[in-house]
C-alpha cells in the first residue's frame, strides 16, 4: 500500500520524461514566503523523490530477478539515459534554491535538517552538468556486469547449476567434488575474463573523467566526497586495513592451520575452505525459498516479535525473491521502496548455511526501512552506509539466538554458529583486500592489464594468511577480484562493511550483556535513519565508532573467546 500523496496525483505513474517534467517546474517555481511553506516545499520535494527512486527502484528489482529478459533490461536503461539524466539538473537547481533560501537557517539549528542540508551542499559543490551523460553511461555498464555473471551456468555430474548452486559442491566431504567443483567454477569465470576486464577498464575511464570534471586529482578522492564521507579520511582507512592486518590476519591464519591439521592434509588448497572443518556433510538448515522465509520469520519472532511482524508484511506483499536460477543477476540486497514504506529482498538462495546468513543479513537491512519509516522526509531515512551495514550486519549475529529454527540439532546448531564467527574473522581481511586495491586502482587510472593484476596479487598477499597453498591455481587467483560485484557496480562501496562489522560485533556484545538493553539501542539507532552524524548514531546504539587496533584487538578478543567457548 503506498503512501497518500499529498504533491503528486495518487494514480501517477512516471511513463517519460515529458510527463514528470512538469511536476519538477512547479517545485521550481513554488514561491517560498514563510517558514511553514518552505516546509511544504521541502515535503512535496521529499514525495516527488520517493516516487521517482521507488519507479527506478521496481525497475531495477524487476530487470535483476530475470536479467535474460531483454524487456526488463530495456525499461531500466530507459530510465538512466532518457529520464535521469534530466532530472539531475533539475535537482541541482532544486538543491540551491533549499540551500538559498532565507528559512534554512531556522531550520538548520535542527540537528536532523542539518544534516541534510550538508548533503545537499555536498551535491550542489560536486555537479557537473558535463558528468550527467558520463553517468548515464555509467550506470548502463554497470548493469552489463549483472547481464554477463548472471549468465553464467556450470554442468556438473550431467545436471546445470548456477555458480550459487555449484558452490554448494564446495562443501562436499569428497575431496574430489570439491576440487572438481573449485575448477569447474573457475574455468567459467575465466571464459569471461577478457570481457569483464575490457568493461572494467571502461568504466574506470569513465569514472576518472568524472573526477577531473570534478576537480578531483582522481576518483577516489572524488568518491570520498560524493559519498558524503564527512566523519573520516582516506588516512582512516589505510588506518583500518593496519588494523586488520595487525589484528584479524594472524586470528585468521591459526583458524586455517587449525582447518589443515583437523582435516589431515599436507596441503591446504582454495577449495578446502568451504568444506567442514572436521569433514562433516554440509548442514543443511531449508529446503526451498518458502521453507526458509517462515524459518527466517520464526528465527526473528526469538529475537524480536516486531522483526517477525515485519518480514510477515514483506510475504504477505510478494517483496521478496529468494532462489536461485538461470537468469537471474547475481548477489543479494535489500532495495528501499521510499513511497510502498516495505523493502523488497533479493538473493541467490541454494541451501546452505550462507544463504541463511545473506538472509538475515538482508532482513537487517530490511528492519532498518521499517525502523526509519516515521521520519518525516526521504532524505532522513538514507543512512550512511557505515551506519546500513550495522543494521544487516548486527542482524547475523544477534539473531543466533533463534537459529534453531533452522538446525534443531544442539552439534549442528553449535557448528552453525561456529562458521558464522569463523566467517567474520575470514571476512575483514577481504573487505580490507577490496578497499586497498580500489584505493590503488583510482590513484593509478592508466594502469595497464598486466599492473592491474600485479596490483591485485600484492594487495591479496598482504592480507593473506600464508596457509592456503594456490600453486597450481594462481591464475584464479589473480582473476579473483572480478567476483565481487562491488567493483563494478558501486564502486568504493566496501569499507562500510568493515566498519560496520566492528559495530556490529559490539551491538552483539551489548545483546548478550543485556537483551532489551541491546535490541533497544539496535532499534533507536535504525530509527534515527540520517539526522544525526556517524559517531553520534554509533553512540545512540550504545557502541563506539572507532577503528584503532587498540579498540578492533578489544572487539576481537571477545569474539574469539565467543568462539573458544562454543568449541569446548
Amino acid at each position: 500500500m503506498k503512501n497518500n500523496r499529498q504533491f503528486l496525483p495518487q494514480s501517477f505513474e512516471i511513463t517519460t520524461w515529458k510527463n514528470l517534467q512538469p511536476y519538477l517546474d512547479t517545485i521550481l517555481e513554488m514561491p517560498i514566503a514563510t517558514k511553514e511553506t518552505y516546509e511544504t516545499f521541502l515535503t512535496n520535494i521529499s514525495e516527488l523523490d520517493s516516487i521517482v527512486s521507488e519507479d527506478l527502484a521496481w525497475r531495477y528489482i524487476k530487470m535483476t530477478c530475470d536479467s535474460s529478459n531483454q524487456e526488463l533490461e530495456n525499461k531500466y536503461i530507459d530510465f538512466v539515459t532518457n529520464i535521469q539524466p534530466f532530472i539531475a539538473p533539475y535537482d541541482d537547481k532544486i538543491n540551491k534554491k533549499v540551500v538559498n533560501s532565507e528559512f534554512k537557517t531556522i531550520l538548520e539549528s535542527q540537528s536532523d535538517y542539518h544534516i541534510y542540508f550538508r548533503s545537499l551542499q555536498n551535491a550542489i559543490n560536486l555537479f557537473r552538468e558535463e558528468n550527467i551523460p558520463i553517468n548515464a553511461d555509467l550506470q548502463t555498464l554497470a548493469q552489463k556486469y549483472g547481464s554477463i555473471t548472471g549468465s553464467m551456468a556450470v554442468e556438473i555430474d550431467g545436471e546445470t547449476l548456477t555458480l550459487q548452486q555449484a558452490s554448494n559442491k564446495l562443501k562436499a566431504t569428497d575431496r574430489d567434488v570439491r576440487k572438481n567443483a573449485y575448477e569447474t567454477i573457475n574455468n567459467k569465470r575465466l571464459e569471461n575474463k577478457t570481457e569483464l576486464d575490457e568493461l572494467f577498464s571502461e568504466l574506470i575511464a569513465k569514472r576518472h573523467q568524472v573526477a577531473i570534471n570534478s576537480g578531483f586529482d582522481n576518483f577516489r578522492d572524488y568518491m570520498h566526497k560524493a559519498m558524503g564521507r564527512f566523519d573520516y579520511s582516506v588516512q582512516d582507512c589505510f588506518n583500518f586495513h593496519d588494523a586488520i592486518e595487525k589484528v584479524v590476519v594472524p586470528l585468521n591464519k591459526k583458524i586455517e592451520a587449525e582447518r589443515q591439521k583437523n582435516l589431515g592434509l599436507d596441503a591446504l588448497k582454495p577449495f578446502d575452505l568451504g568444506v567442514d572443518s572436521l569433514n562433516r556433510e554440509p548442514l543443511k538448515p531449508f529446503t526451498d525459498g518458502k521453507d526458509l522465509l517462515e524459518k527466517s520469520i520464526a528465527c526473528f519472532n526469538t529475537v524480536e516479535p516486531e522483526f517477525a511482524n515485519n518480514l510477515s508484511i514483506m510475504r504477505d506483499k510478494g517483496f521478496l525473491d529468494l532462489e536461485s536460477r538461470i537468469g537471474k543477476a547475481p548477489g543479494g540486497y535489500n532495495y528501499p521502496l521510499a513511497e510502498s514504506g516495505i523493502p523488497f529482498i533479493f538473493m541467490n538462495a541454494a541451501g546452505s548455511l550462507r544463504d541463511v546468513e545473506t538472509m538475515v543479513h538482508e532482513g537487517g537491512h530490511a528492519m532498518h526501512s521499517f525502523l526509519s519509516e516515521h521520519l518525516k522526509l526521504n532524505a532522513f531515512k538514507n543512512a550512511p552506509m557505515e551506519v546500513a551495514e550495522v543494521a544487516s550486519m548486527a542482524m547475523e549475529l544477534i539473531s543466533m539466538e533463534g537459529w534453531d529454527t533452522f538446525l534443531s540439532n544442539p552439534e549442528e546448531l553449535k557448528r552453525a554458529k561456529i562458521e558464522q564467527l569463523e566467517g567474520v574473522i575470514a571476512t575483514l581481511p577481504w573487505i580490507a583486500t577490496i578497499d586497498a586495491f580500489q584505493h590503488w586502482l583510482y590513484t593509478n587510472p592508466t594502469h595497464t592489464l598486466e599492473e592491474r593484476t600485479a596490483a591485485w596479487i600484492q594487495v591479496a598477499k598482504r592480507f593473506d594468511t600464508g596457509i592456503t597453498d594456490m600453486s597450481g591455481y594462481e591464475h584464479y587467483l589473480a582473476n579473483s577480484w572480478q567476483k565481487q560485484l562491488h567493483l563494478y557496480e558501486v564502486p568504493f562501496y566496501y569499507i562500510e562493511y568493515g566498519f560496520a562489522q566492528l559495530g556490529a560485533i559490539a551491538m552483539w556484545r551489548n545483546v548478550l550483556i543485556n537483551k532489551k538493553t541491546g535490541l533497544d539501542g539496535y532499534k533507536n539507532m535504525l530509527s534515527k535513519g540520517y539526522t544525526v552524524t556517524i559517531p553520534e548514531l554509533y553512540q545512540s546504539g550504545g557502541i563506539k565508532f572507532d577503528f584503532t587496533p587498540e579498540y578492533v584487538g578489544e572487539l576481537f578478543a571477545f569474539v574469539w573467546q565467543e568462539l573458544e567457548d562454543l568449541k569446548r
